[in-house]
């Protein structure tokens, strides 16, 4: 994992807060980071940092579907895990999830915006 906003923000959310995953999010990432653009960083690494967060995280599997993003389906998947998770905030950088601002109660927000919130 590189270093900056997001590594801040995946330390203090690891040791402050519960976060919540589920393992098709967990599988969609992993095939995101062994994308050409993270060779810089280590297979290792990125297996480390995936085998932390599957560890570390609150794994629920959604048992609903929903249909909230029409222009990116695969977004619904983010936002019905972090529901059933009960999570109290969404940190994304997608612009779908990001025009939503909420779903369900639930606060969609940037990384920025999540560090000044903590």
């Amino acid at each position: 994992m590189g270093h900056g906003k997001p590594r801040r923000l995946f330390s203090q959310a690891l040791k402050h807060h519960q976060v919540v995953a589920s393992p098709q999010l967990l599988a969609e990432l992993a095939d995101v980071l062994s994308r050409e653009k993270f060779n810089a960083t280590g297979k290792r690494q990125l297996d480390a940092f995936l085998s932390l967060l599957a560890r570390k995280a609150y794994i629920v599997t959604p048992k609903r579907i929903i249909k909230a993003v029409p222009e990116d389906p695969d977004d619904d998947l983010v936002l019905i895990t972090a529901y059933e998770g009960k999570a109290s905030h969404i940190v994304s950088g997608d612009r779908h999830l990001l025009d939503l601002r909420r779903f369900r109660g639930i606060r969609i927000v940037t990384v920025r915006e999540m560090l000044d919130l903590l």
